[in-house]
């Protein structure tokens, strides 16, 4: 059977936690009910050790195997947090916080993992220990770096990080991961531009920030096409633009906003450098200053070549190996799970969502008939990584 016998027994309690979670997102770190939800049932189950507060609102489970002489530790990684949409589905489990949705499946990708810890406290059928990793604040927060900076690697021996992400337009019961660069690094830029302010009617009198804004945001567009090799990846996308408060009014200042996404460190240092040069020579051009801060959130998700053979290996196991693609091309958007993958060999996976809304979108919503497939490939994952004798 692809799909776990166990998993039948825990179906409908896991729908409904599942539901429960949807109708009441929290956001970042502010995910205490969430939290405690899951808490609460890992100790019910029997989990051995549950810890809460890692990383601000973090939670992590400690199940033991059968045996315990291997000695090693894997863990397993889930995201909590909600995202600042408002709900434009029908279903019977919408959100009940106007402003707040589950439009990344979070909801779904904690579920998994807690039904993973029902059939693993059952079976115990492993050797070693597995850290059951409930993460906040993935949309934007960096969740995993506050863990890691809580000290989980400390606490916690963990030799092998893996996670899992729902994908849509990915066939139910498919998954796929790739190795090396998977997803971008994602880079918050902040343009300030000062000029000189004056009335609408008497430009010759003024430094008109906006004019400039437009030019460097019309240069800004060459970097990737001009400057960075063809056959590497990079976005700049300026998305943001906030300047004057009255109609007739040239204003003295225009900040722009947006974003660089990047696969590899020296791309992402050679856009921040020609976006800092263009962002001092093309405001000084004008007779006005312009500087740049550039944040560098996430890193580049790599996924090691021998954490995706193993992950291949269980869903395959799972899913049969004509339902695993091994090579799936890279994408530009980002994840936090990079920061534990930084720090030991793991890879992320994708689980197929089925026909639905792409993540981020109001009308998304976590396809339920994925639960049992996930948490067959978590435990499964753990039988092999973990072999008892």
């Amino acid at each position: 059977m692809p799909i776990e016998n166990w998993t039948s027994r825990y179906l409908d309690e896991l729908k409904e936690f599942r539901h429960d979670l949807h109708r009441n997102p929290e956001l970042l770190y502010d995910v205490h009910r969430t939290a405690q939800r899951v808490a609460a049932r890992l100790r019910e189950a029997g989990v051995d050790e549950v810890h809460e507060g890692i990383g601000g609102t973090g939670v992590v489970g400690i199940i033991h195997g059968q045996s315990r002489n291997s000695g090693r530790m894997i863990g397993l990684r889930a995201d909590m947090d909600a995202l600042p949409i408002l709900e434009a589905t029908d279903a019977e489990w919408a959100s009940q916080v106007p402003g707040k949705m589950h439009a990344c499946g979070h909801d779904g990708h904690t579920t998994m993992l807690l039904g993973a810890a029902l059939g693993l406290v059952e079976s115990r059928a492993f050797d070693g220990d597995v850290a059951l990793i409930f993460q906040p604040a993935e949309e934007g927060g960096a969740g995993a770096k506050a863990m890691l900076e809580d000290g989980l690697l400390k606490r916690f021996p963990i030799q092998e990080f893996y996670g899992m992400h729902n994908r849509p337009g990915l066939p139910l019961g498919a998954f796929a991961t790739g190795a090396g660069a998977q997803m971008g690094s994602v880079d918050e830029i902040i343009i300030t531009i000062e000029g000189r302010g004056g009335h609408a009617a008497q430009p010759h009198a003024t430094i008109d920030p906006v004019v400039i804004a437009a030019s460097l945001i019309q240069a800004a567009q060459s970097i990737v096409a001009r400057t960075i090799d063809p056959l590497k990846s990079a976005v700049v996308s300026i998305t943001q633009m906030a300047a004057g408060d009255a109609f007739n009014v040239i204003p003295q200042t225009v900040t722009l906003r947006g974003t660089v996404r990047t696969l590899d460190e020296a791309t992402r240092d050679a856009v921040e450098a020609q976006l800092r040069m263009l962002t001092e020579s093309i405001p000084a051009g004008f007779g006005a200053t312009g500087s740049l801060s550039y944040l560098r959130h996430y890193p580049v998700m790599r996924n090691a070549e021998i954490g995706v053979e193993r992950a291949v290996a269980a869903a395959g196991a799972v899913a049969g190996e004509a339902q695993v693609n091994s090579e799936m091309a890279p994408t530009l958007g980002g994840e936090d799970f990079a920061f534990m993958l930084n720090e030991r060999p793991g890879a992320m996976i994708m689980i197929g969502n089925g026909d639905s809304a792409p993540l981020h979108h109001p009308k998304f919503d976590f396809n339920d008939d994925v639960i049992p497939w996930g948490c067959s490939y978590w435990t499964t994952l753990v039988r092999q990584r973990l072999p008892l004798g």
